[in-house]
């Protein structure tokens, strides 16, 4: 049986009918979209991997008790749990994340550091700096669709599930964001030019 060419809802049944490759598949299928979305909300791979893994023992336990019915939506309906998981994280702890990596250093240091004089890091540096300020300015709405659709690399579409509203909210929120963050780097500029 190749489980490749079915879809999710199939993948789902296949595994509460009592055959683990079910759920082996829909994990090899969507497990890179939603660990990196953990992942860049809490900026910590230890702990992506943590609440990744409790991410799916919910989902295992609520397929095995015969209370899911989230039909055809599997990876909204994982992306929301997972994302309930890094909220109730961050309630816990009364933090709000940053985007560093486990060893504290910062992720866009990481990026590149070839071929760089000194003057190009430091203004590098600065403008990842004033980005990641900039971007925790903003509404926690606007920097949600914002790390989703940027950093975790979703669709408006499955946004606006993970979110509960409507791809046009979804979409607009996108959009002041972006508005709002070119405000902030105007305004950053003037600074500097005067």
């Amino acid at each position: 049986m190749n489980l490749q060419s079915y879809n999710d809802q199939d993948l789902v049944k296949v595994y509460i009918a009592g055959n683990e490759n079910g759920l082996q598949e829909l994990l090899r299928r969507h497990k890179s979209k939603i660990y990196t979305s953990i992942y860049l909300l809490v900026k910590d791979q230890y702990l992506a991997e943590d609440i990744f893994q409790d991410a799916f023992i919910k989902v295992i336990n609520t397929l095995r008790s015969g209370r899911y019915n989230e039909e055809g939506k599997f990876l909204p309906w994982v992306m929301r749990i997972a994302h309930n998981l890094v909220i109730d994280y961050f309630r816990k702890e009364k933090r709000t994340p940053i985007i560093t990596s486990s060893d504290g250093m910062d992720v866009f240091n990481m990026l590149h550091f070839y071929d760089e004089s000194a003057e190009e890091k430091m203004l590098r540096d600065q403008t990842h700096k004033d980005l990641k300020e900039m971007i925790h300015l903003l509404p926690d709405e606007q920097k949600e669709v914002l790390l989703m659709r940027h950093y975790a690399d979703l669709s408006f579409k499955e946004i606006a599930d993970l979110t509960d509203v409507s791809i046009n909210t979804a979409l607009g929120r996108m959009r002041y964001a972006l508005s709002n963050l070119r405000k902030m780097l105007k305004t950053k500029e003037m600074t500097y030019k005067g």
